[in-house]
């Protein structure tokens, strides 16, 4: 009998070539990311606190409804998702002083003017109980960068830079001359339009 010795398989390249593999998939992989909104909610009220009917003038109110189609109407007309935000920049904004778009209230804006002009406009969403998450989203989108775009122009205008180089005072000023009123109903059955 003789003794002979198996011959033993070289596996340090396997290992390498696994690791190489491993890092491969992880670059050209993508992650799912989350897609949401950024709310800070209001502080609970006090238990002691009265409640105040406030009554709100039509013509400061523009209502965006989203259908169970997806579809968008904003006041009594169906409009895209890309004519949304000119919609809603333009209700604010009231340059003309129609008497159908928000009326504004002259406010005294600490460390800034007194009697400066600020748009009483309310943006009332609603949308049915079947509208998709998506399209939820990018109207949200569209509401919130129509009031960004409003407080750039109007840190351009004042402070000569964009809103997000102002400082934390200058954005406290824009914050009160450009106001975002976003209300939200309760989901209907807006119905298909």
């Amino acid at each position: 009998m003789s003794n002979r010795k198996t011959p033993g398989l070289n596996t340090q390249s396997t290992a390498d070539i696994a690791f190489l593999l491993l890092c491969y998939f992880l670059m050209v992989s993508t992650m799912d990311q989350d897609s949401g909104l950024q709310r800070r909610l209001p502080p609970m009220p006090d238990k002691n606190q009265k409640v105040e009917d406030q009554k709100v003038n039509r013509r400061n109110i523009i209502v965006v409804k989203i259908n169970s189609a997806d579809r968008i109407f904003a006041g009594n007309e169906a409009i895209d998702i890309s004519q949304l935000k000119d919609k809603v920049k333009e209700f604010l904004q009231n340059p003309s002083e129609d008497p159908k778009l928000p009326e504004k209230e002259l406010k005294d804006i600490e460390g800034f003017r007194k009697d400066f002009p600020v748009s009483k406009g309310v943006i009332s969403l609603q949308n049915d109980r079947g509208t998709s998450y998506k399209a939820y989203i990018a109207v949200q989108n569209e509401l919130v960068k129509a009031v960004n775009e409003l407080r750039d122009a109007f840190a351009m205008q004042y402070f000569g830079k964009p809103y997000l180089k102002l400082t934390d005072e200058q954005q406290g000023i824009t914050k009160k001359a450009v106001p975002q009123n976003i209300s939200e109903a309760e989901p209907k059955d807006v119905g298909k339009k």
